[in-house]
């Protein structure tokens, strides 16, 4: 056990090599997808103005941020005027306010990279993470939502997710089920907070919290609770808006989205779900979150949010996206890449005076692409070089002594069966190149 003082932050992780490469094969296949989409990559810095990312959020959101003190004077008294980054979307906002006439319309963006929270570390909960994100702003076009959902889609089956659902509602039909249930426009924000927590908390206590917290009757509240967690909660919210102006727009923007993304992500894994409220302001159309089986809570979600980037000072464009949960598949995927952490070659050093022998070898086949390493120790014993060599997990290693060097010529050797041949120096390339390709 690592002394206290050499382990990370809490909330933060190291990553050694095996864990690096598999983050890595899961980002490069997300990236495989966004670019066949024609989407574009974007980096943001790692801290932004503290009013770029206050009142974004909700007033949860809000106490979550990290915020960077001032220097000088202003470090005493805790007065603080940056912060680190929340999600990757209000830093989007902001570049489209501030390069919007150079950037392509609509704008097809995709991103991953860090966000910092200062939530309270537990589980599968990291006040450091990566987020995965795509967006696409300057369309109202009901054709985004549909290409951001399969996007989203493709690239969980890419990063190898077998078997998950898209849960789609609309802030739409929300705002008109709180109209419908006559709670005050002031107070709808608040109730449709809690309501988000119907994921993560039973009915009861959410009923509870919407009238000894958001100010709702009794009834109203375990009525509104029992419609939209009710196995007939589709058919009942289909009912309470279809006089509703505001709900049946929102039933609309689900029913197109199901019609164009259900053939191609599939119709069982694309459903409407009555109770899905996604809790952030910024939401104003359709939305969503994906669950899978084995991971604890949403692996992805998103939505349409068409005002935010007018609230950042641009223009008042719509926008679109979803976040992949990267982090949580990561965690949940199982790492079958048993390639990823061996090298193809391990050179040995039987004798000093051969070194530069043995680093030409070694170049050579780095030129060919092959991982190749050379034994870095002062030993000159075999047996040592060749229990590292089996350590890295090389699939053959290449011994030369003083008969080998006399004769110009190098021995193979195969680490898994053992078995030797030996070649000349002008036709190692060709003999090892051959057998590392079988």
């Amino acid at each position: 056990m690592a002394s206290q003082q050499f382990e990370p932050p809490s909330g933060t992780r190291d990553f050694l090599a095996a864990d690096l490469r598999q983050r890595e094969r899961v980002f490069h296949a997300a990236r495989q997808v966004f670019e066949r989409y024609g989407f574009e990559p974007l980096q943001t810095p790692a801290f932004e103005r503290l009013e770029t990312l206050m009142g974004k959020y909700g007033d949860e959101g809000d106490k979550l941020i990290f915020k960077i003190l001032k220097r000088g004077v202003h470090e005493e008294s805790g007065e603080a005027d940056m912060a680190l980054r929340y999600d990757q979307t209000v830093p989007l906002a902001r570049v489209v306010a501030a390069y919007g006439s150079r950037l392509p319309s609509p704008y097809k963006r995709y991103v991953i990279g860090p966000v910092w929270r200062a939530d309270r570390p537990g589980k599968g909960r990291f006040r450091e993470f990566t987020q995965c994100d795509i967006d696409i702003v300057g369309s109202s076009s009901p054709l985004v939502e549909a290409e951001v959902v399969c996007a989203g889609a493709d690239a969980l089956d890419a990063m190898g997710v077998a078997e998950f659902t898209i849960l789609v509602n609309s802030r739409k039909a929300l705002t008109g089920l709180m109209q419908v249930y006559g709670v005050p426009a002031e107070q709808a924000a608040g109730a449709l907070i809690t309501l988000d927590k119907l994921d993560k908390q039973t009915p009861a206590s959410v009923a509870a919290e919407l009238v000894q917290a958001r100010g709702l009757e009794a009834a109203t509240a375990e009525n509104l609770v029992n419609d939209v967690t009710a196995d007939d909660a589709v058919d009942r919210m289909r009912t309470a808006l279809k006089d509703n102006p505001d709900g049946a727009e929102g039933l609309a923007e689900v029913d197109r989205l199901l019609e164009l993304a259900g053939p191609h992500v599939g119709q069982s894994r694309l459903r409407f779900a009555p109770n899905l409220v996604r809790g952030l302001d910024y939401y104003t159309g359709a939305i969503w979150e994906v669950v899978a089986p084995g991971m604890p809570g949403s692996i992805a979600s998103g939505g349409r949010y068409d005002h935010l980037i007018q609230a950042m000072g641009g223009p008042d464009v719509t926008a679109c996206g979803i976040s992949l949960g990267v982090e949580r598949i990561i965690g949940a995927l199982i790492d079958t890449d048993d390639q990823a952490d061996r090298i193809d070659v391990a050179v040995t050093i039987m004798n000093e005076d051969y070194a530069s022998d043995a680093l030409g070898f070694a170049q050579q086949l780095r030129t060919a692409g092959w991982r190749t390493e050379v034994f870095l120790g002062t030993t000159r014993k075999l047996g040592k070089q060749l229990k590292w060599a089996a350590d890295r997990r090389a699939r053959f290693a290449l011994l030369q002594g003083d008969t080998e060097h006399a004769d110009h010529a190098v021995t193979i050797r195969d680490m898994e069966s053992g078995d030797q041949s030996r070649v000349s120096v002008s036709d190692l390339f060709t003999a090892l190149d051959s057998q590392l390709r079988m």
